[in-house]
């Protein structure tokens, strides 16, 4: 099939969960014999050869502000697609439901991926806010399929626009810590299980505010380490930098990807969640691939992917709830590895590679073949 992704970024992924998703998906459908397209932003993604593991990148410019940058790459995206003939164009983001309808006009089959309620985060003012609660509207008309991150997301289109979706989750494969980590961790001034990891983007409804509040009450030698930045949210990250002052104990590192961010999630003592929004953060099924104690904020979607392999604590409660979760996780060894297991089994059941990309080749060739989704 002849496979296109719209909506993020691009790949190499350099950004937020979407990209890391489509970068896993598109190059296991490449290896596949599959002829698959990702379109990246001139302005983002720095990589510049025209193909990347098998997948075939095309770069189009885009208006780089946080309300235009999406849209406007997707639009572009969109007419430069009509015309190459894609069977499938999967487009992210509920904000991009718009242009969707101008693939199926062109007979092309359109899947978009949504990953909860976009417009509750607190960067956007009142006219985002609006234009992504009428883009979820559009999502249940214009694209043929809507892809559910979790099965919360999917009950949400359920229950607000009577809207069935399918739910095919993200994948990833399980990770083992090798003889080299140390040299790689050095640079961050860690050791092997000698600290607690937090990746995301910095903008306040991933509350990294509340971990590092938590953190500074507790007595530990283990490292905090703050792995991620965000574009627009300057004050934030300023308040968050302000906060850790005079702990040394707290590490930022900015934007990790690659090995490197491989190399720090396998070897983290603790993973910490604490976005409040949002659908499956593919961050979270990789930190349980890594074989990580987690601890998440207590939302349907992060609760949905956890099970039994994590604890959650009261994100309504904060900081008070999350300090009393580290500290006891901190203390209780055995508690400790045996989340590690279950984690590992979690992901062996549910969220491996092969299995999703199975399935998003049989939901694929399903609308190719216009047999419907009805099964998936």
């Amino acid at each position: 099939m002849k496979i296109a992704f719209m909506g993020i970024r691009g790949i190499p992924a350099s950004y937020s969960g979407f990209e890391t998703f489509v970068e896993g998906l598109s190059i296991r459908l490449a290896s596949k014999g599959h002829d698959v397209t990702v379109y990246n932003r001139t302005t983002h993604v720095k990589y510049r050869e025209p193909l990347y593991r098998g997948v075939k990148l095309v770069r189009l410019p885009t208006i780089p502000t946080k309300h235009l940058d999406t849209i406007t790459h997707t639009f572009l995206s969109v007419l430069h697609g009509i015309f190459k003939g894609y069977d499938i164009v999967y487009i992210c983001g509920v904000g991009n439901s718009l242009p969707s309808f101008l693939l199926r006009l062109a007979g092309t089959k359109v899947v978009l991926n949504v990953d909860g309620a976009d417009w509750e985060r607190k960067k956007w003012g009142w006219f985002a806010r609006w234009f992504l609660r009428a883009s979820e509207r559009m999502a249940t008309v214009f694209p043929d399929v809507v892809n559910a991150d979790s099965l919360a997301v999917k009950r949400y289109y359920k229950e607000q626009y009577n809207k069935e979706s399918i739910f095919i989750p993200y994948g990833t494969d399980l990770d083992q810590r090798t003889p080299g980590d140390r040299e790689v961790l050095g640079k961050y001034g860690v050791e092997p299980d000698g600290f607690i990891l937090y990746v995301g983007r910095l903008v306040p409804e991933n509350n990294a505010h509340q971990l590092i509040k938590a953190y500074k009450k507790i007595a530990t030698e283990k490292r905090l380490v703050i792995v991620g930045d965000a574009p627009y949210a300057g004050a934030y990250k300023a308040e968050l930098k302000e906060s850790a002052a005079g702990d040394p104990r707290i590490v930022f590192t900015g934007y990790v990807f690659g090995d490197d961010y491989k190399c720090l999630m396998r070897n983290a003592y603790i993973y910490v969640l604490a976005s409040e929004v949002g659908g499956t953060h593919p961050v979270l099924i990789e930190a349980l691939a890594a074989g990580n104690a987690v601890i998440i904020n207590n939302i349907p979607s992060s609760l949905e992917v956890v099970g039994d392999a994590g604890i959650a604590y009261d994100g309504k409660k904060g900081a008070d709830s999350l300090v009393d979760i580290l500290t006891t996780l901190l203390a209780n060894k055995e508690l400790h590895e045996s989340l590690r297991q279950k984690a590992r089994d979690r992901i062996r059941a549910s969220y491996l590679w092969d299995k999703v990309t199975d399935d998003f080749i049989g939901l694929f060739k399903s609308l190719v073949n216009r047999s419907g989704v009805e099964n998936l």
